[in-house]
């Protein structure tokens, strides 16, 4: 009898160790027809089955010796059915297939198990596009900035408004991870790069508004970037006038350790010399980033995301000469100066993410990231100036130079800023997919630790005595009294703070599809809530809890014609960070209340077929409704708030996007929107906003010589009606509504490609190493307009009238760029 059951153990292990024996695997990469690897494809074969991970990597098990079927299938793309496979026992087949869309698809909108781009509008951008576009600033923004919602006057300047919001309200997420900016930047020449490196980007998607639950707490808009995954070894090199940039990807032996590292260094000298004040210019700006990714399971991934950025601004301003005022009475501002400015902006970032797939349906992470922030803003400059008429003579010897003069006078401008920003988060985001629902949820805890010590102070001296502020403590009444007040700033800030915040935040979202009456319908329905607490030195401890609910529902009727109808909205809050809670003095005010939008967005897709060739017209209007509003200044890129909630608000507006292959086998577009953006103060009435841009056309065109397909020529054009000008020191905003001029510019760019995808050469060529191989140049600016950011305002000793003079932004600029790829 003991035998007898040693033997069926035996029988049991032989049959079981056989079993486990007579199969097989297939694995690989699946890739998008953008080479790009592809998510949440589902593999399939008879009653087993798997899903592709975050970086299209797939591991399947099979029955070995005999014909087996196994399909790739993905929402919005052609299944790839591979038939009659036959492996041998315990055989590795790697099989790397390419999906291409599906003629179906909703153009510019991709429906996925989790529902992600199904309900809202979001735009898609191809990162092909994005370096290839010509700019000031290359790179993502510059291509949102054609974007017929997004404004920005400065081409220096990384920042962009959206949709009426200012630079604060934007979200950045790179691959799940929050993004911050600098705080201090007060001029976009000192500005260097933006944190996002385009040349590592794999998908760039961007909201204007209506966006779903599981993004952050901001007012305007959300740019989602997804890094490369690469799938084997490649570098890119990128020189040009203006900077250098290199890009390496890198794969193990067995796939499982992927990374992407990027280094750029930029010189913004040729732009900031074509302005109009003369100065000895020295900026370095240099930064290392890096992305990767080890996969420990096909359950299992670990992903880091580094950065160090260094921006190192220094600037000896010399001379400037600025005309201005009408043909009848013409103006000139002559200034000359002393001094320096020396300012540096340094951060780093470190972040870990943790993806676990739990089974097909479950996806589980955990997200890590320190931010650490130090800048520096030290400047003495003297600026000695002349305002006077000038000689419009044509035969004159001395024409353009000022002949008389109606205003002399000197500034000194000192600051003495410091600013340590450390920002610690932890997350944890989930979702459960199944069919074509999808369940989403996530909770946060964010750290802030600020320390700013702020020192600004401006002297001016107008004929002779010095300026004081306009209080009733200096007011003269000499000779009857005498004078004794003492000798201060015209505007001066010497505060030091020291605040702590914390803040726990979650969010909780479902999505789902469902065809009804032949009519496709998504929905999205989710809710957020924040709660944090602000702390520190001389800081009352302050707490407050917010609530955000938000939709999105999109229609695809069954009609002949492609349309997509869709409308989103909620309710949108902003809860305080640093720079809100501080006022113009420079004290914090933790009682500050989250600014809060009712938002809502209606907007239609159409696909159409015009000339033989695609094209997709896309409409939206919006509007927001704004409570307990931060009212605030806007100096160049620096934004200064009163740091109260006194004031409500509205905007509404309107856009259209015509995009599509204006030229075969290109993709250009034409936009124009509207919009207005007003703010009531205290209950005084309405007044226009400083991000009020009304009328905004954007055009991004490409286009190559038929004869000579290879020489491609890529376009932009961008016209903004002009912004409200701000108004002098302690001046009424109620009083001052002048308006900026219009903003006008184009670049154009025009690049030979010798190698790239679709041109390739055979071993024996010079060529055959390069990937990718072109040179071109650029032309900013191609018209030479004279663009203005913002007035200096300039008193007239004799009337006491203030003059806006305009503070001119770049002249035309040509720069010349190398690209190649291994």
């Amino acid at each position: 009898m003991k035998c007898l059951k040693y033997i069926l153990a035996l029988l049991i292990f032989c049959l079981a160790f056989f079993a486990n024996a007579q199969t097989a695997t297939i694995t690989g990469v699946i890739l998008d027809e953008r080479k790009v690897p592809l998510s949440n494809v589902n593999i399939s074969s008879g009653r087993t089955g798997t899903f592709s991970d975050a970086n299209g990597f797939y591991l399947l098990e099979i029955v070995a010796d005999e014909k087996t079927t196994i399909t790739f299938s993905h929402l919005g793309h052609k299944s790839v059915i591979l038939k009659d496979l036959i492996l041998i026992t315990n055989e590795t087949y790697e099989f790397n297939p390419i999906m291409k869309v599906d003629a179906i698809q909703i153009d510019g909108i991709t429906v996925t198990p989790t529902g992600r781009k199904s309900v809202e509008g979001i735009a898609v951008i191809a990162p092909q596009e994005l370096r290839k576009i010509p700019g000031a600033n290359a790179g993502v923004e510059n291509i949102l900035k054609l974007l017929p919602g997004v404004s920005s006057n400065n081409e220096l300047s990384t920042q962009y408004s959206v949709r009426g919001g200012n630079y604060d309200e934007n979200l950045v997420y790179i691959n799940e991870i929050e993004v911050y900016r600098p705080f201090l930047v007060r001029s976009a020449q000192q500005e260097g790069l933006s944190f996002v490196n385009s040349d590592m980007a794999k998908d760039v998607s961007f909201s204007p508004g209506g966006f779903q639950a599981k993004y952050g707490d901001k007012l305007s808009s959300v740019l989602d970037i997804t890094y490369k995954n690469p799938v084997n070894f490649g570098a890119q090199l990128d020189l040009s006038l203006l900077g250098a940039s290199a890009v390496v990807e890198t794969v193990s032996k067995n796939k499982n350790f992927t990374s992407i590292s990027g280094v750029r260094y930029r010189n913004n000298s040729l732009l900031v010399n074509s302005q109009q004040t003369n100065a000895n210019f020295n900026p370095v700006f240099a930064d290392v980033q890096s992305y990767m990714t080890y996969r420990f399971s096909k359950k299992f991934q670990l992903g880091f995301l580094g950065n160090i950025s260094l921006n190192d601004y220094q600037n000896e301003p010399l001379n400037r000469q600025t005309n201005f005022g009408t043909l009848n009475d013409p103006r000139a501002l002559v200034v000359f100066y002393q001094g320096r400015e020396n300012n540096a902006y340094n951060t780093q970032l470190a972040a870990l993410k943790g993806d676990y797939f739990l089974n097909e349906k479950v996806n589980l992470k955990l997200i890590s990231s320190i931010y650490h922030n130090t800048e520096e803003e030290y400047s003495d400059v003297v600026a000695q100036y002349e305002l006077g008429e000038i000689d419009t003579n044509l035969g004159s010897e001395t024409l353009g130079e000022v002949t008389s003069s109606r205003g002399l006078g000197s500034q000194i401008n000192r600051a003495r800023n410091d600013l340590d920003a450390l920002i610690l988060n932890i997350s944890h985001k989930g979702n459960y997919a199944h069919n074509e629902r999808a369940l989403e949820w996530g909770v946060k805890y964010t750290h802030e630790d600020i320390r700013d010590q702020l020192r600004e102070s401006e002297f001016i001296d107008s004929a002779g005595f010095s300026v004081r502020p306009p209080f009733p403590e200096f007011n003269n009444n000499e000779p009857g009294e005498p004078f004794t007040a003492p000798l201060v700033p015209f505007e001066g800030i010497n505060s030091r703070n020291f605040v702590k915040t914390n803040r726990f935040s979650g969010f909780i979202q479902f999505s789902d599809r469902k065809a009804w009456n032949g009519n496709d319908i998504y929905y999205n329905i989710g809710i957020r809530s924040q709660h944090w607490t602000v702390s520190g030195t001389n800081v009352a401890k302050t707490s407050h809890t917010i609530f955000s609910p938000r939709a999105q529902l999109a229609i695809k009727p069954n009609w002949e014609k492609d349309m997509l109808f869709r409308i989103s909205g909620g309710i949108y809050q902003q809860p305080p960070f640093y720079r809100e809670l501080r006022d113009s003095l420079g004290i914090v005010r933790p009682e500050v209340k989250a600014q809060k939008s009712l938002h809502l967005v209606v907007g239609n897709e159409y696909s159409f077929t015009l000339w033989n060739r695609p094209f997709t017209l896309i409409g939206e209007g919006y509007y927001k409704k704004l409570d307990n509003v931060n009212p605030y200044t806007l100096e160049d890129v620096r934004i200064r708030y009163r740091a109260n909630n006194s004031a409500k608000a509205y905007v509404y507006g309107g856009e259209l996007r015509m995009s599509g292959a204006f030229v075969p086998g290109t993709e250009s577009w034409v936009s124009i929107g509207y919009l207005k953006t007003e703010e009531n103060i205290n209950d005084r009435g309405y007044i226009s906003r400083p991000t009020d841009q009304r009328l905004k056309l954007g055009v991004l065109f490409q286009d190559y010589i038929p004869d000579i397909p290879n020489l491609r020529m890529y376009l932009n054009l961008v016209y903004n009606t002009g912004v409200p000008g701000g108004s002098p020191s302690y001046a009424d905003p109620y009083v001052f509504q002048n308006r900026l001029r219009d903003y006008k510019r184009a670049d154009l760019g025009i690049s030979h490609i010798f190698v790239n995808g679709d041109k390739t050469y055979p071993k024996d060529h010079w060529l055959y190493s390069f990937k990718e191989l072109s040179v071109g140049f650029e032309v900013f600016n191609l018209f030479n307009n004279q663009n203005s950011i913002t007035n200096t305002w300039v008193r007239d000793v004799d009337s006491k009238q203030q003059f806006a003079v305009p503070n001119f932004m770049t002249a035309r600029v040509l720069n010349l760029r190398l690209s190649m790829g291994f």
